[in-house]
């Protein structure tokens, strides 16, 4: 199976949440009932099955006869689906590899076909069971003379159709598999949908997957390797590669909410078939890949190898057998879930600290419960983690039950007192009051950039929508901004970015288009920003990325993004940037409400001759606000308490009704932080409002001082608030 230009992917940004339109080409809908048993599933047993396999068969009914006498039952495969706890199989029969067999009696000649309906029996027994049953199709003819034996009867097909058809060519093989579509869908119309090898430019000419939408609107169509966007799930063979082993969603980049699916074999090592052997199974690899695929909404799809008499060689069996028992004490965890720290919400995923990885989920219906998968355990007693806003209310052993210390502050939950691990996934169940807090709603603030592609603005990345990102068509640096609408606290920064490519450098044209170097910067104005007050760098990994800030009061924030983790010899990545959702948090959670800024009226400052203390214009706290001379130098001084040295966020609230502006320099003992000031009008000497900066203070008294550079003097100031 070869992997095709996956270019195509840049189409399912663009796919419609409409109906389905025939004739002509069509795409897919994104998301579509059809979809809903994948997307509710954890994982699918695939069944390599056929004529090759060991012993290998050229005779057809040779093949059918040893099945049948071997005792072959539809209900054994549908049972050791459900130990491994799976809901749905796919049956890879009709495989190039494994001799174009077909087991289903079929009207249309070129290739082996079973008298007993087997597909037929499996599709019955797993709807009995709950599940569905999908059928694997090939597109490839090149196997037609693999292992010395020709599988494709040319000669039988063209009498079928009254011409000649060479199925040994890609468009003739086209066409049989193409009529063969059609026998499965008149006959079977409880399939679960079909699982296609790659494309054929056939099926393509003749609008094969519409067709099947047509059809069978209940049938789902899946593709391996190559994301054709009308199918609606695309699978990837799950090679080891990356560190750790089991993280395959490290190597993903086809983008949710595009159903993802990961096909990998038991046992790892040698052929998708059974070819007599009874290899052994890394327990440890295998339960890793199921759930870490669960935790980033990747179905996990475990190719099995089905002996000659249906049944499955000793070390697969005893694997299932302990699947069943070992995933029925952490099913909920898995079930009903979504994975965490991603477009559903949750904590954060990957690489936690002193050696320990894992993923997260959060419960599709309750999203107050979470859970966290530990795969590979700390070196020490303790595991840290991003909260991603959630405030924790209780963590326990998922298994035993037993209440697990915990605390949280700065945006981090940490879990203590740990031990006894379990060997391949200790899992905590963690309770939150539900929602992130301390989230500034996107519907109160407007979203712009330096630059964007077309259809792909900025404003999608606070729409709430992850079916929409903000593209920056390729331009670093590139700058995000946000207009809270009104000067606000702001703590940190959450960023989604599209998980549209590897989270490392695979090869040098399959890289990260992950942010690497950021600054962030704030404004009262929108024009003038001043220094970065954070600068620094995320590690290409998938997940939430949280950039916290000295906490201050800001209307406008500013994410610059200097560059990417992409090299230039990867033409597709270099410099693509592009953000499913962004988002300002005003307070770590498990903080409570932000505590309230030291307030200093301008009535108890200092201030120059000629100004006088006024009531006369509501609006103002204390007892009045300080009215200056009309004259440049005019100025209102504070004396400010720190504890410690410190970088704090000062917010000046003042009152302008006049036409002008009435600038003002900032000083902070005796040194300049800002010349000239903005201080704009406010429309009116009732409307007051705030100005935000970064100052320096030390540790003990400061003085902050305010300076009118302009004959018109100050402004009203009423207060100034200073960072606790």
């Amino acid at each position: 199976m070869t992997r095709r230009l996956w270019a195509r992917l840049l189409l399912v940004g663009a796919l419609l949440l409409g109906a389905l339109t025939l004739p002509g080409p069509a795409r897919a809908d994104l998301q579509h009932p059809r979809q809903d048993f994948l997307r509710s599933s954890v994982s699918g047993l695939f069944l390599h099955w056929g004529q090759r396999t060991a012993p290998s068969h050229t005779s057809c009914s040779g093949w059918e006869t040893d099945v049948t006498n071997g005792g072959w039952n539809a209900d054994y495969w549908v049972t050791e689906a459900q130990k491994l706890h799976a809901q749905y199989l796919v049956l890879a029969t009709f495989h190039s590899r494994l001799g174009y067999a077909r087991p289903w009696p079929s009207k249309v000649p070129g290739s082996c076909a079973t008298k007993r309906d087997f597909l037929g029996e499996l599709i019955a027994a797993a709807k009995a069971k709950g599940l569905k049953t999908i059928l694997y199709m090939t597109d490839d003819p090149q196997w037609h003379a693999e292992g010395g034996n020709e599988w494709l009867n040319s000669k039988a097909y063209s009498d079928y159709k009254g011409r000649t058809v060479d199925l040994h060519t890609r468009d003739g093989f086209g066409e049989y598999s193409y009529d063969l579509f059609f026998e499965v869908m008149d006959r079977y119309p409880e399939l679960g949908g079909f699982w296609i090898d790659n494309d054929n430019a056939y099926w393509e000419r003749n609008n094969l997957y519409a067709k099947v939408y047509e059809r069978r609107p209940n049938y789902t169509i899946s593709n391996n390797n190559e994301d054709t966007p009308i199918m609606d799930m695309i699978s990837n063979e799950q090679k080891t590669g990356m560190s750790p082993a089991y993280d395959y969603p490290q190597a993903v980049y086809t983008a949710a909410p595009r159903l993802i699916e990961a096909d990998f074999k038991l046992p790892s090592s040698g052929s998708w078939w059974y070819t007599g052997s009874d290899s052994s199974v890394d327990r440890k690899l295998t339960l890793g890949r199921l759930i870490t695929n669960a935790g980033s909404s990747v179905k996990a799809l475990m190719a099995e190898t089905a002996m000659l008499n249906g049944r499955f060689p000793s070390n697969q069996a005893s694997f299932n057998n302990f699947a069943d028992g070992y995933l029925d004490q952490i099913w909920e965890s898995l079930n009903g879930t979504e994975g965490g720290g991603y477009l559903h919400g949750g904590l954060a995923p990957g690489f936690w600290n002193d050696g320990a990885h894992g993923v997260t989920t959060i419960s599709r219906t309750d999203p107050g419960k979470h859970y966290i998968h530990v795969l590979t355990p700390p070196s020490t007693s303790t595991l840290r983690l991003r909260d991603n806003g959630y405030r924790v209310t209780g963590v326990t052993n998922l298994r035993t039950g037993a209440p697990i210390a915990y605390s949280q502050g700065g945006g981090t939950l940490s879990l203590t007192g740990l031990g006894g691990w379990d060997a391949y996934d200790t899992v905590f169940k963690v309770t939150t009051t539900g929602g992130r807090e301390g989230i500034i709603p996107v519907s109160s603030y407007t979203m712009s950039a330096s630059a964007s592609a077309s259809g792909h603005g900025a404003a999608a990345a606070a729409d709430g929508d992850y079916r929409t990102y903000w593209d920056s068509n390729k331009t670093t640096p590139v700058s995000l901004r946000f207009d809270l609408g009104s000067a606000k606290r702001v703590q940190y920064l959450g960023v989604n970015q599209r998980e549209d490519s590897v989270s490392y450098a695979r090869s040098g044209t399959e890289q990260s288009a992950r942010i690497r170097d950021y600054r962030v910067y704030v404004s009262s104005d929108g024009a003038n920003w001043g220094s970065p007050v954070k600068s620094g760098s995320l590690p290409s990994r998938r997940g939430v990325a949280v950039i916290g800030i000295p906490a201050t009061t800001a209307r406008h924030v500013r994410l610059e993004v200097v560059n990417t983790h992409a090299a230039s010899s990867d033409s597709t990545r270099y410099k693509r940037l592009r953000m499913d959702e962004a988002w300002i948090g005003t307070a770590y959670a498990g903080g409570g409400t932000p505590p309230a800024p030291n307030r200093y009226e301008a009535e108890s400052g200092t201030y120059s001759a000629g100004s006088t203390v006024d009531s006369d214009h509501a609006g103002y706290s204390g007892t009045g606000f300080v009215n200056t001379a009309n004259e440049a130098g005019a100025y209102v001084e504070w004396s400010v308490s720190s504890t410690a040295a410190r970088s704090a966020a000062v917010t000046l609230r003042y009152a302008n009704g006049g036409t002008t502006d009435r600038p003002m320099d900032v000083s902070v003992n005796g040194s300049a932080v800002q010349a000239g000031r903005s201080f704009g009008p406010t429309g009116a000497w009732t409307t007051w409002t705030g100005s935000t900066l970064t100052v320096p203070l030390t540790a003990g008294a400061n003085t902050i001082r305010v300076t009118a550079t302009s004959a018109g003097g100050a402004p009203n100031l009423d207060h100034l608030d200073v960072e606790p």
